[in-house]
């Protein structure tokens, strides 16, 4: 039989537009969801009968008081299944469960005080079985969970490279210790590309097509949005800005080399390495860039130097990708407000491109809310498929 003439194909075909329909605009009657679709009231009816019976939509009210009958609304059962993101950096973790339309049911954020890979395994298992008892569910229902982390993990080794702010956590076996530990299925993505899927979902990102997250903090890092959809590159590693070469780095140390130059004056560490060869001594970026607020000549100067490196960094990522929108993140990045002139201009001197620049509107909830989407992308697509027939 022809796949256009399946009937169930076709009452597949419209369930699953009618419950992403539900998911996106929230609860409606039987009209509204006819008129916006298409279908007629019968087919209409047809597939939310089947739909309830599955216990992915649910009547949640109705409508009367007027000439006619009654009118009954639904909805998506958004605990038909919940999801897990997971946000492992180098100095906090926070974990979340989600409901279907990506609603956080619970929460948790922790310092990373973790001495070691094994340890850090074995804190991120006690974070998840905390957050399920505050959602009041057993971990094991989680239907699937996104973990956010540095690096980018290799497919041939199983190991994740490029992550050195984290230590130990490129060893080999890591990868599978902290799946394990979880008990549920999850997949281990890269935490800036989490972090630009977050801002497309739900931050600067809504309503753009070609944009790119840079994240200065720790660490220097890029997710990439062309038409609308992440791009990581054949092995992952597009958007490992890091190793972009650093005029101000002649010879690189192997700290440098393993790092990347970019990295190694653009982050934190640079920058807090250039507060004290200019007299400062400050314990951290944040505390210098508080300075330059408050006034501090030096902590200016800094600062600007700062802006000026990554001014050339996002002339390079434009003239390569050319995006309507860069996105600034990270404990540094966000500063907008202060390295806006400086960046600009740095980018005027090197050329002609001038992509729009913002800071991220989702912060240090970027991850997290990117590793919740992309959980919920083969969670909806799981419970579906798995209560429809064959076609």
């Amino acid at each position: 039989m022809s796949r256009i003439g399946n009937p169930q194909l076709l009452r597949t075909m419209n369930e699953r537009l009618l419950l992403d329909r539900l998911r996106v605009h929230g609860p409606s009657s039987r009209g509204e969801l006819a008129k916006a679709s298409g279908l007629s009231k019968p087919t209409v009816s047809a597939a939310l009968s089947g739909l309830e019976e599955a216990g992915l939509v649910r009547l949640v009210g109705s409508l009367s008081g007027r000439p006619g009958p009654t009118t009954a609304i639904y909805d998506v059962n958004v605990r038909a299944g919940v999801v897990a993101g997971v946000d492992i950096g180098r100095h906090w973790v926070r974990l979340a469960i989600a409901d279907l339309r990506g609603d956080f049911i619970a929460r948790s954020d922790i310092r990373n005080s973790a001495r070691s890979a094994v340890d850090l395994v074995r804190r991120v298992r006690t974070l998840a079985h905390r957050v399920a008892a505050d959602a009041e569910i057993d971990w094991t229902a989680v239907h699937y969970a996104v973990i956010g982390s540095p690096g980018v993990l290799n497919s041939a080794t199983g190991r994740l490279d490029y992550a050195p702010n984290l230590p130990g956590w490129g060893r080999a076996g890591l990868v599978g210790q902290l799946r394990d530990a979880l008990e549920v299925e999850s997949a281990i993505e890269n935490d800036i590309n989490l972090a630009a899927v977050g801002e497309l979902t739900s931050g600067a990102g809504v309503g753009v097509r070609n944009f790119v997250l840079v994240s200065i903090g720790t660490g220097v890092g890029m997710g990439i949005v062309i038409n609308g959809e992440l791009y990581v590159g054949s092995t992952g590693a597009a958007g490992e800005v890091s190793f972009l070469p650093a005029a101000e780095v002649d010879a690189p140390p192997d700290d440098a080399r393993q790092r990347g130059m970019t990295e190694t004056v653009a982050a934190a560490g640079g920058v807090t390495r250039n507060a004290r060869q200019a007299g400062m001594s400050p314990a951290s970026a944040k505390e210098i860039f508080a300075a330059a607020v408050a006034g501090d000549a030096r902590a200016r100067s800094v600062v600007e130097a700062e802006g000026r490196r990554i001014g050339a960094l996002i002339t390079a990522v434009a003239a390569i990708l050319d995006p309507e929108l860069v996105v600034l993140g990270g404990g540094i990045g966000h500063n907008v407000d202060l390295l806006g002139d400086s960046i600009a201009r740095r980018m005027a001197e090197l050329g002609p491109l001038r992509p729009r620049i913002v800071a991220s509107t989702l912060g240090d909830d970027g991850v997290l809310t990117g590793a919740v989407s992309r959980a919920l992308g083969v969670a909806r697509d799981r419970l579906f498929d798995r209560r429809t027939p064959s076609a």
